[in-house]
């Protein structure tokens, strides 16, 4: 096995996005991470975006899931739960995103285990924390981007709320699930001692406009959304924004307004050297518009770049795929799947030069290696998962 993390094992209790997501990331970078599902399997086995599933597999989950193996177990029978016990006692991490106080009712909560294994560490990941007065309201993506301020950050200023189109507060969390889980590793192998690591979406979200509610807790006042619609961030001024171009749409930062005017024929603001005017905003864009308008984004990018104007090109996805730097960073991966066949996914975005991480197993088919895990973990017996197997405790895909 390659990878910075090969020889930490992972259980990875979770189910949908975050946990996923996160038990990738470390799966990446070479742990060995124990999928745990019930006998129906994780959720996202059974949704997919664009409801797109190959050959029966869920896009969505095998987005999430490679580099893990999977052990199909029933936590509601008693020799499930002794099952987990066993593997823990090997763990050197558990992370779960159930609601609250679900792994503690099975008798697999931080408690229990630590004190199986005090070197654990147990991360526990909800909607909304794992006390307090939400505790008990269901945790999902968009109802957590409602309640973050998020919605009236997009859009014009006439719009409804407008909420990111993918699972923004799911990879925020899934972000803090990774960064927390190595902090208490190398605070145990430091001290020797396990802890539990507590991760939210809506602590994780809340994180991500930072900039903005500081802007707003310092005396700033509620985000204004532009009128045009070029720019995407209340609170930052023209030239900022997205133009169209003849062929398509320009993205530009932060620039001087008036070396930027030069650069693309306008004349009125040779005496506006800020890079953030936030009076007349809409009307500067106006201007800004109708001059991109008149040439493609590639002569564009060409005549700006060459003057070290902060711009890019605003991509689709099929834009993306094309893109050279993409291939150089290795973005787009492939792998092979013994059901989907050859799936095609986005690739590892940190690099190490001593430990590279790598795309070793696919996404598991539910219990695919429920016996070898046992086997392996927890020393059973091949007449013991037999019996585990008739009982209807354990499956094998």
């Amino acid at each position: 096995m390659s990878g910075p993390l090969s020889g930490v094992v992972v259980l990875d209790f979770t189910q949908l996005l975050q946990g996923p997501y996160a038990t990738q990331m470390l799966g990446d970078m070479g742990a060995e991470i124990l999928k745990i599902e019930p006998p129906g399997g994780d959720w996202m086995r059974k949704f997919a975006l664009g409801n797109l599933y190959l050959a029966g597999e869920s896009v969505s989950f095998l987005a999430f899931n490679r580099n893990k193996r999977s052990l199909c177990v029933n936590l509601k029978h008693a020799e499930g739960v002794e099952a987990v016990r066993r593997l823990a006692a090997r763990a050197d991490i558990v992370i779960e995103n159930f609601r609250p106080g679900v792994m503690d009712r099975l008798g697999i909560g931080y408690d229990a285990l630590s004190a199986i294994n005090p070197r654990l560490i147990f991360c526990s990941s909800s909607g909304w924390g794992q006390t307090g007065p939400y505790v008990s309201r269901p945790g999902q993506d968009l109802l957590v981007q409602a309640m973050s301020g998020l919605p009236f950050l997009n859009g014009r200023a006439d719009d409804p709320p407008v909420g990111i189109g993918l699972g923004i507060a799911d990879i925020a969390a899934a972000l803090h699930i990774v960064y927390g889980v190595l902090a208490a590793l190398y605070s145990r192998e430091r001290g020797g001692q396990g802890q539990k690591v507590e991760v939210c979406l809506f602590n994780s979200l809340l994180t991500f406009v930072n900039q903005e509610m500081s802007t707003y807790l310092n005396g700033g006042g509620l985000p204004q959304r532009s009128q045009s619609g070029n720019n995407p961030a209340p609170y930052n001024g023209a030239p900022y924004g997205m133009y169209p171009t003849a062929d398509g749409y320009i993205a530009i930062a932060m620039n001087p307004v008036d070396k930027l005017a030069a650069l693309i024929g306008l004349s009125g603001y040779e005496h506006l050297s800020s890079n953030n005017v936030m009076e007349n905003r809409d009307a500067i864009n106006h201007d800004f518009a109708a001059a991109f308008r008149q040439r493609t984004t590639a002569a564009w990018l060409e005549r700006l770049l060459a003057e070290d104007i902060w711009c890019a090109p605003v991509y689709t996805f099929a834009d993306l795929e094309r893109d050279p730097q993409v291939a150089h960073n290795r973005m787009i991966a492939e792998y092979d799947h013994p059901t989907a066949g050859s799936v095609r996914t986005l690739g590892i975005p940190v690099q190490f030069s001593a430990t590279p991480g790598d795309i070793r197993r696919p996404a598991p088919l539910l219990g695919e290696h429920t016996n070898d895990i046992l086997t392996e973990y927890g020393g059973y017996s091949r007449d013991a998962l037999e019996a585990l197997h008739a009982q209807g405790v354990i499956c094998q895909a």
